[in-house]
């Protein structure tokens, strides 16, 4: 036969008020219509439920060709037959698609539903079969025969009679908890033909099921059938009660959350929000997406097929979902593509940055190989050097000049090596590293890295020793296989370039100091921090202030009293926080007057918006007085001038006598100087006998400062030789260099700082160290004029320079507080 015709005009009937509504009939069997196998009586295909003869049953009309069947059936009263589909998906059955057993019925009568909808009440009369179907009308047709059922059992049948109640009783127990109305219509229910068939319309089962109800010729067969598939019915309802009841009595929080979570779940579901199946699939598509390697694509795996087998409230479901997150949020071998022009690349450090040759030359010698071979590993740098002179800052420029992606992590007081290696997962709360949160934060695996204030890291915890674990990030053997505790995976880390800034490299172990490429940023020039000002900072602070529509300048000079008298730094971040103060101070007058400011600042300016100056510069003090020598320090802020100042009192000899906030260090170094001076006495004309009737004082000014290091020891053995002597000292002379008991002069550091400060003082010549020539020879020749440099071996050389020989004004007498000897005395 062929299938029914119409496009969208399918039945779609469902029944409604969960198939309960049936009412006794007496009498149906002598009212069933005649039908006649050679008419063609409509056909009205339903989908998952099934009438019973002796029933009446409500069902929901869908569509316009069942809707049209049943009014017409309705009107003109005539018998329908009603069957069920084999497959509800079916949505144009044929002949194939439809049980042939089936029933006989009329439509009593068609409700319209406020909602649209059309339900018709249908009564069932006997049984029938399907044996042909026709598919040409407005609605199915088909051909039918009497299918007669065996004569229903006497009512003195005692086997059946035990048989129904049974199943009657059964039955309601099991509607009872499901459908109570259908249990309370059952109850009232007598006719047991009647009541056998209502049970199998309302039983739990699917239409597989009834139609071998509905084929069994006998009741007493539909009984026996109904009877074993109730029993079994109750007992899962049984047992699902069961399961309640004790559920409810054992439940705990974590079955409370269970359900409260199941609950949001279906509520997520309803406002259209992502299940955690919706996210399972897209992590999936996600790591299809990903460029990673046969071992990274495996653990992956593992991890999703971990997660399809948790429960979304598990913990640890949680824990992995994170880290399936943080392996997609890396960027595995994606790399940005550097720029490699270097006339570019020195264009940009030049315009971020004045000075730092060094560095510059360092990055374009780095873009130069790249050039030529193509793929090169990136250097690992440690710029240091005093604070502010633009060491973090420099990495951006770095990063812009190679238009790779930028990244700076703070090490400054970092006690916990899981900060840089992660927290393994058995941890709650466990997170990945610094390094690897990092990467992902730069969306690229050759990124610029800062590693800012690497001498500042905590070393020898209990919580582990970070500086080692950075040991494994800076070595270019090792980083291309770093491995994270949390990641739990070997990440290449051998095309970062890592750029450490550092203030102090004494305090970084020596293992990873080895490891990275030292430059020196030492500090500015006057001269250069007022380039640096005039180019940098007034620009920028202008535009922060909102002052640069204003055409305000500052004039050198104003600039150059702002960096002497108002700053004591290497750097030029203190020059930026007063500049920016002075611009705040001509904005409120402007706000206050309303008058546009002077276009250009003088000193004068200066000094009325800055008030009273708060440092003053250390000057070059004469050579007046015999003892006092300028020595050269470094410091964190930069170098600087010191005096050591020696005096002798009289007393009972053989004292020392150390002030000045003086550390150990220093404190031997004058113990040396002492005794080299003590043990060659003879060679610069010193009585030995002084150091037994005199008290030597040494003293380094601005007692508050703590000071220390070698670095002042020629400056003591002077300072102690001048003040025995009486000599004096030549002129704007200073000196640095360290000492032994041989007394011979040792190198130091800091040399280009030391040479500012000497040139700030006013100083002409310095004494320095031999073996340092090396450094002064590496230093821009703009730092060193002005200045004579004297290379001296042993503190002879120190002193034949630095001693005059002639004498203060007014020297001290020291013979007059010898006392002759006892030989002498008995004359």
């Amino acid at each position: 036969m062929k299938d029914f015709p119409f496009d969208d005009l399918i039945d779609d009937i469902n029944n409604v008020s969960s198939m309960s509504f049936i009412t006794n009939i007496e009498g149906n069997k002598q009212d069933a219509p005649a039908v006649s196998t050679d008419e063609l009586i409509p056909v009205l295909p339903v989908r998952s439920i099934m009438m019973f003869p002796a029933s009446v049953m409500p069902i929901t009309i869908g569509r316009r060709p069942s809707l049209e069947l049943v009014n017409e059936a309705a009107q003109q009263h005539t018998p329908i037959f009603m069957c069920s589909q084999i497959d509800d998906h079916v949505e144009k059955p044929g002949l194939e698609d439809l049980y042939h057993t089936g029933c006989i019925a009329k439509v009593l009568r068609v409700i319209s539903i406020p909602d649209g909808s059309n339900v018709a009440v249908v009564q069932g009369y006997n049984r029938a079969r399907l044996i042909d179907l026709d598919t040409k009308g407005s609605y199915l047709k088909g051909r039918v025969e009497n299918y007669p059922e065996d004569p229903i059992p006497s009512n003195n049948d005692s086997q059946f009679n035990a048989m129904f109640e049974a199943l009657k009783e059964t039955s309601i127990k099991c509607l009872r908890s499901e459908n109570p109305s259908a249990a309370l219509a059952l109850s009232n229910i007598t006719d047991k033909e009647t009541a056998i068939n209502f049970i199998a319309i309302n039983a739990n089962i699917t239409n597989k099921e009834r139609i071998i109800l509905l084929e069994a010729n006998n009741l007493v067969d539909r009984a026996s059938k109904l009877l074993t598939i109730m029993q079994t019915e109750y007992q899962f309802v049984a047992l699902k009660r069961d399961i309640k009841t004790r559920t409810k009595e054992t439940l705990n929080k974590q079955q409370r959350d269970y359900f409260l979570r199941q609950e949001i779940q279906s509520i997520q579901q309803e406002l259209g929000e992502t299940s955690f199946e919706d996210e399972l699939i897209e992590l999936r598509l996600k790591g299809n997406k990903m460029n990673w390697s046969a071992d990274t694509a495996e653990a992956f795996k593992k991890t999703l097929d971990k997660l399809c087998h948790l429960s979304p409230q598990a913990p640890e479901y949680q824990t992995e979902y994170q880290y399936a997150l943080t392996m997609l949020s890396l960027p595995w071998k994606k790399c940005t593509k550097d720029n490699l022009n270097l006339t570019n690349a020195e264009k940009v450090l030049n315009k971020d940055h004045y000075g730092m040759e060094k560095v510059k030359e360092r990055i374009l010698e780095h873009l130069a190989v790249l050039k030529m071979r193509g793929d090169f590993k990136s250097p690992i740098i440690c710029l240091y050097g005093p604070p502010g002179v633009g060491k973090t800052s420099l990495g951006k420029s770095i990063a812009k000049a190679m238009k790779r992606n930028y990244v700076r992590v703070s090490l400054g007081g970092i006690h916990d090596e899981s900060e840089i290696r992660g927290h393994r997962r058995t941890y709650i709360g466990a997170m990945p590293g610094r390094i690897i949160k990092s990467l992902a934060k730069a969306e690229s695996s050759n990124p610029v890295f800062i590693l800012d204030e690497i001498d500042k890291i905590t070393q020898q915890t209990v919580n582990g020793d970070p500086s080692s674990a950075l040991l494994e990030v800076l070595d270019p053997e090792q980083n291309e296989t770093f491995h994270d505790n949390y990641l739990d995976l070997d990440y290449d880390l051998s095309k970062v370039m890592f750029i450490a800034t550092a203030n102090n490299i004494s305090s970084i172990p020596a293992p990873l100091l080895d490891r990275m490429e030292l430059i020196e940023v030492s500090g500015y020039l006057t001269e250069e921090k007022v380039e640096i000002a005039k180019r940098h900072l007034m620009p920028k602070n202008l535009e922060n202030l909102g002052m640069d529509n204003l055409g305000i300048k500052i004039s050198k000079s104003a600039t150059e009293k702002i960096i002497e008298d108002y700053t004591r730094e290497s750097g030029v971040r203190t020059l930026d926080k007063q500049i920016n103060k002075l611009l705040r101070k001509i904005a409120l007058e402007y706000a206050r007057t309303e008058q546009t400011p002077d276009h250009d600042i003088s000193v004068e300016d200066v000094k009325k918006y800055l008030g009273p100056e708060p440092y003053n510069r250390d000057k070059y003090q004469g050579n007046n007085y015999a003892g006092v020598v300028t020595g050269l320090a470094w410091t964190a802020v930069g170098g600087e001038i010191l005096f050591i100042e020696t005096s002798l009192s009289k007393g009972k000899g053989n004292k020392l006598t150390l002030t000045g906030n003086l550390g150990d260090v220093m404190k031997e170094s004058a113990i040396l100087a002492l005794e080299y001076i003590k043990a060659h006495s003879d060679m610069l004309g010193i009585n030995s006998e002084i150091f037994d009737y005199w008290n030597i004082h040494i003293h380094v000014p601005e007692g508050a400062t703590p000071k220390d290091g070698p670095s002042a020891g020629i400056t003591i053995a002077t300072s102690l030789a001048s003040a025995l002597t009486q000599r004096k000292v030549r002129k704007n002379i200073a000196m640095t260099g360290e000492i032994t008991l041989r007394g011979k002069v040792l190198p130091v550091g800091g040399i280009k700082e030391k040479i500012l400060a000497a040139k700030r003082a006013g100083i002409k010549d310095i004494l320095i160290c031999q073996d340092n020539k090396k450094d002064i020879e590496q230093i821009p020749e703009k730092y060193l004029k002005g200045v004579t440099f004297h290379y001296v071996e042993n503190v002879k050389d120190v002193l034949d320079f630095a001693l005059l020989e002639e004498k203060i004004d007014s020297p001290v007498d020291f013979e007059s507080a010898i006392e002759p000897k006892d030989s002498e005395k008995s004359k």
